[in-house]
């Protein structure tokens, strides 16, 4: 055949063609239809503008999971987890995982015959996670101080008391649902809170204590099991008996195999309540956390909906009602394909490449580690002295190698000290971290010859 007579379609240029030669409607939706190739195309193109996400040291969420783990949710997609008659079998393994999760914070009343014996919840992250578990202690503190349900409670201010350190979820939690946040100030080479701090702020107002495991600041552990001690002899000696809420957002699938023998969880007494991203060191993509409280004492059953929903009688605590299934069968991929063994060696191996950098870090003259990866793999440091810049204009330079690492300044009451901070994520190997490395010291002598003076010494947005 001779090429005059060849098809339109085969000699038609990708980016010539018709639809490519004015831009595509980004504020209304467009009038005609578009062949799927194009449309493919167009939004392929344009998140090319979009920093790597291997190469952003600034989120704790996923980036990479096995080829098999990603069929598996490409292939759940379409499953609604609320229709959990109409999928049994995604039902079952999301109640697996939270007995999983259950099981390995050591909640009370686990039998291997009952998967309802493990009492939380799959959640779309933590900040779902958090909400429901400061609902709980709420409801829980209503129920003490108006035990005969007359809403004398109406009358008192419930409060919680945290660190300035948490995340922003909790303020969400505290303002949607008119509960008053008592923060417990940082300081100057203190980033996290102390067990004194907690005695001198609860009351018979305070609905409960919230204590990080991992923060997301530096990635420090708080002192859990001192704050506990201190609350069971405030208690024992006839003052108020409050409860704690561990945000184990971040730590809460790297302390059981990295440090098993800190006890920071339900073996603590006064611990009611849990919270983890299985999206962070779950390593799951974006979109999956759990809620687990030591037992059914510690989640009131007014909040439990029971709905007739598609067919059967359903048990629901969740804010959120439609969601896909993928993203909890993709935790339990991680459950079985890694098992105890594998999330320990996977753990072992990124706090390894974490605590090089710091390593590196340190031995270097132009930064302080506050953070060198060994309670989690995070590393934070800041710029010692006075050297004619600041961490902002190092993190602006090191974009122009690709790696976005956060510059931000510390909470109350350290607001004047800034820090970096690189999170240490599945995909990010050692040979990455020396290429890290090689930027960073090639930006530094670039700063040190140009001493721009701050030029970038803004508050930049933190990164969850």
């Amino acid at each position: 055949m001779s090429s005059r007579h060849a098809p339109a379609a085969s000699i038609t240029p990708a980016y010539t063609a018709r639809l490519f030669t004015a831009p595509v409607p980004t504020l209304r939706m467009p009038k005609g239809s578009m062949d799927p190739q194009a449309a493919y195309r167009f939004i392929h193109d344009e998140l090319m503008l979009d920093g790597s996400s291997r190469l952003n040291l600034a989120t704790f969420v996923t980036t990479w999971m096995d080829p098999e783990a990603e069929k598996l949710m490409a292939e759940t997609f379409d499953k609604n987890m609320i229709d959990k008659d109409e999928y049994p079998a995604t039902a079952a393994i999301e109640q697996r995982c939270v007995c999983m999760v259950a099981d390995l914070f050591h909640a009370e009343n686990l039998r291997d015959d009952d998967p309802a014996s493990a009492i939380g919840a799959s959640t779309v992250g933590s900040s779902e996670a958090v909400m429901l578990a400061g609902l709980a202690m709420s409801w829980r503190w209503r129920a003490k101080v108006d035990p005969d349900n007359k809403g004398a409670w109406r009358s008192r201010t419930p409060k919680l008391v945290m660190g300035s350190n948490v995340q922003v979820v909790w303020e969400k939690f505290c303002r949607y649902f008119d509960v008053e946040p008592v923060y417990l100030p940082m300081e100057e080479g203190r980033y996290v809170i102390t067990p004194q701090q907690v005695l001198d702020a609860v009351d018979e107002d305070t609905i409960g204590v919230v204590a990080i495991l991992g923060t997301t600041y530096t990635g420090e552990l708080e002192p859990i099991a001192e704050i506990c001690a201190a609350l069971d002899k405030l208690a024992a000696d006839g003052g108020v008996d409050v409860p704690v809420h561990v945000d184990a957002a971040s730590g809460g699938f790297v302390v059981p195999f990295l440090h098993p023998e800190v006890v920071w969880d339900f073996r603590l007494p006064r611990v009611v309540s849990i919270n983890v991203s299985g999206h962070k060191y779950g390593l799951t993509y974006p979109g999956i956390g759990f809620v687990v409280w030591r037992s059914a004492e510690y989640l009131p059953d007014d909040l439990v909906f029971r709905v007739n929903y598609l067919g059967g009688d359903m048990p629901t605590f969740t804010l959120n009602f439609s969601k896909g299934g993928n993203q909890v069968v993709g935790q339990y991929y991680n459950f079985l394909r890694l098992g105890r063994d594998g999330y320990a060696k996977v753990m072992s191996c990124l706090s390894g490449t974490a605590r090089w950098l710091g390593d590196q870090l340190r031995d270097s003259e132009h930064f302080d580690v506050i953070s060198d990866g060994s309670a989690i793999p995070v590393v934070s440091f800041k710029l010692k002295g006075d050297r004619g810049y600041t961490e902002f204009d190092v993190s602006h330079a090191l974009r122009s190698y690709g790696w976005q690492v956060p510059a931000y300044t510390m909470p109350d009451d350290a607001t004047d000290v800034a820090v970096l901070r690189v999170v240490v994520r599945e995909g990010f190997s050692t040979d990455l971290a020396r290429a890290l490395k090689d930027d960073l010291l090639t930006v530094l002598k670039t700063l040190d010859e140009l001493k721009p003076n701050g030029h970038f010494d803004t508050v930049q947005p933190f990164a969850h």
